[in-house]
């Protein structure tokens, strides 16, 4: 078993490291909330003082807020990368933008530290479940040896290519499901002001040429899917704000690469209008209620 270093015990990063402990490895945790480290503490893990801790660790996973922070605990003379011990492993699971990824992992590399960017979907409740999907950037040699920790924590586990590519399937991924969740919504708004029952319109789109994961998986309305945040008050498995977050991240690497994404800029305006409508804290499927209510409907 592998003594593995954690830093970021958030909504994802606790429970990705308590799987890990329950696999038999020595997780030792570090994050700026007391709480959260006293939640891996009593399921047996151990407190870092300090990103010194971490870094005598074999194996460091990291699940960071944005590029700045990452490029904080990675780089410079107090930063992981310069600390940590010949081919230690490193495994960056935030979301952050691509330029920030391939720079950490050119850093690494400089040392002849193996690296991997891979960011995950399934929200909180895959992080639970360890059914993960974990989207992976980097060298092969560095995808193979972070392969089984990832295992632990996830069911689909790919490997993307090169450094950053990881980050790059994440933002694409993101722009795709929020642009979908808000057809879907769309969808339901307007069958709703037909006359038009949810379920029996979840019958029919479920089956046919509507179909798709915002519909099947994660239905914006009460009802048809009864694990989908609708049925709790849109108590976030995926936060607008997070989902806001991936969607500027995609406009900038839109911007960036001349890509044409007018849909996804779209979105991005979307959002932007939900957050500041004090949705930032919901689900981002709790774009139906906003969308609805300003049809002039009222959620039921």
């Amino acid at each position: 078993m592998a003594k593995i270093g954690f830093v970021g015990l958030g909504h994802m990063g606790l429970p990705m490291a308590l799987n890990l402990l329950k696999a038999g490895h020595d997780v030792i945790g570090h994050d700026l909330s007391e709480k959260q480290v006293d939640q891996l503490v009593g399921a047996g893990g151990t407190k870092a003082g300090s990103l010194d801790d971490i870094a005598k660790t074999e194996i460091v996973i990291t699940m960071l807020p944005a590029g700045r922070h990452v490029s904080e605990v990675y780089l410079g003379d107090n930063g992981l990368i310069a600390n940590v011990a010949p081919r230690t492993l490193l495994i960056d699971s935030s979301t952050i933008d691509v330029e920030t990824a391939r720079t950490v992992a050119a850093k690494a590399a400089e040392r002849g530290l193996p690296m991997v960017d891979a960011p995950v979907s399934g929200g909180v409740s895959g992080a639970e479940a360890g059914t993960l999907t974990f989207m992976v950037g980097g060298p092969d040699d560095a995808f193979d040896a972070a392969k089984p920790f990832l295992d632990v924590m996830g069911a689909k586990v790919i490997h993307t290519g090169g450094a950053g590519n990881g980050e790059a399937a994440k933002i694409c991924n993101n722009m795709l499901l929020a642009i979908s969740m808000i057809g879907v919504s769309e969808a339901f708004a307007l069958a709703r002001k037909l006359g038009l029952d949810d379920q029996k319109f979840f019958d029919v789109a479920s089956t046919s040429s509507g179909q798709c994961w915002s519909m099947t998986s994660y239905c914006p309305v009460p009802g048809p899917v009864p694990t989908s945040p609708a049925n709790k008050d849109y108590e976030p498995g995926f936060a607008t704000d997070m989902m806001l977050k991936d969607l500027r991240l995609a406009k900038d690497a839109a911007m960036a690469t001349k890509a044409n994404t007018p849909s996804g800029r779209l979105a991005e305006e979307i959002y932007t209008k939900l957050s500041n409508e004090g949705y930032g804290g919901k689900d981002f499927s709790s774009i139906f209620p906003y969308l609805f209510s300003s049809l002039g409907g009222s959620d039921r």
